[in-house]
């Protein structure tokens, strides 16, 4: 009797098992119903991160982090202006995060191993691969950060930017003069009077002062990074299902570019033959029931918002005022890191 007790119990245990895989691992569904309940994600941004979110003086947002949130909200609720941006200080980044306040964090915040784990937060992905570089006048004939040696260096005192340039030019043996101020602004006007050799700091933010030079063309950007600055959207930890929309969301941008799905054509892609791009666009298998979301999730957010090269390319690429090369941020088929796991 006790051995046949013993083989049911397993026989339940097993089919309890096998019950359970069709099923998402995950039982929180709160934070995608409180969107639907709300009508609205909550995205909270920087006002003033260049090429990343800002307001203009109608109250329009721009930008590659505001349009992840518009493309969230055309996966969750069909609709990519429905989203509030709740404008954040970085010392309320993530207390606005812990608190509820907002669903998602972007704000150009980099994903770091404190961030990931102390601060409660879940980064889902990279949308933007940033670092350390420099600019300098193109008639210095300087071509490589391997060339400064010797160079003036115009840097804020006490910052990541001052450790790596230690770190970097230390390493290798090589001269330099730091040329230091506490005003971000002084430095740029540093540079621009010839002041130091070179300007540092995340390459996104060298573009943007690049592009408010008056001889902008003048300057060029070294094609080197000496740190990293992933940038990417965050969540709270302990919220898995809508961690797992948010990655896919991103997963989505860059598998339209990988598939050349773009706003402009893809309603005539439907018409494809290829399965990838019939299952993408839920024609073929439903990719959203496992997030939670429509079958058409991935076509609204193309259709609505476009995809990732698209959105690179108004806001930060040839098509904006910053004109960076996509570099890092290409497609991995293009030399880049942008990959987009299987969507199947």
């Amino acid at each position: 009797m006790r051995l046949v007790l013993k083989c049911v119990a397993l026989v339940v245990a097993v089919g309890s098992t096998i019950a359970g895989l069709g099923a998402p691992a995950w039982s929180d569904e709160s934070v995608l119903d409180a969107i639907r309940k709300r009508g609205q994600v909550v995205c909270g941004v920087s006002d003033h991160a260049p090429g990343f979110s800002e307001i203009s003086g109608s109250g329009a947002w721009s930008g590659l982090d505001t349009e992840f949130c518009s493309a969230l909200a055309a996966a969750v609720l069909g609709d990519k202006d429905k989203v509030k941006f709740l404008s954040l200080m970085p010392s309320e980044k993530f207390k606005a995060l812990q608190d509820d306040e907002i669903d998602v964090l972007m704000g150009a915040t980099p994903w770091t191993l404190t961030r990931d784990t102390e601060l409660g937060a879940r980064f889902a992905a990279v949308l933007y691969y940033d670092g350390q570089g420099f600019i300098v006048p193109r008639n210095h004939s300087i071509s490589s950060v391997l060339e400064l040696s010797g160079a003036s260096i115009c840097v804020l005192p006490g910052s990541i930017d001052e450790t790596a340039i230690s770190d970097y030019f230390g390493s290798r043996k090589m001269r330099y003069q730091l040329i230091t101020s506490d005003r971000w602004d002084e430095l740029v006007k540093t540079y621009a009077n010839g002041g130091c050799t070179v300007l540092t700091g995340d390459v996104s933010l060298l573009a943007y002062e690049r592009s408010r030079l008056p001889n902008g063309a003048d300057h060029m950007l070294l094609p080197e990074y000496i740190n990293k600055e992933p940038l990417g959207p965050a969540v709270k930890i302990g919220h898995d299902a809508w961690f797992a929309v948010v990655r896919w969301t991103f997963m989505a941008l860059v598998a339209a570019e990988e598939l050349g799905i773009n706003s402009s054509n893809v309603d005539t892609m439907k018409a494809s033959p290829v399965h990838e791009v019939r299952r993408f666009l839920g024609l073929e298998s439903d990719l959203g029931a496992p997030l939670g979301l429509p079958r058409d999730w991935a076509y609204q957010i193309v259709r609505q918002v476009g995809n990732y090269g698209e959105i690179f390319d108004r806001n930060l690429g040839e098509g904006s005022p910053l004109k960076l090369d996509r570099g890092l941020n290409n497609l991995w088929t293009k030399g880049g890191l942008m990959y987009a796991m299987p969507m199947r």
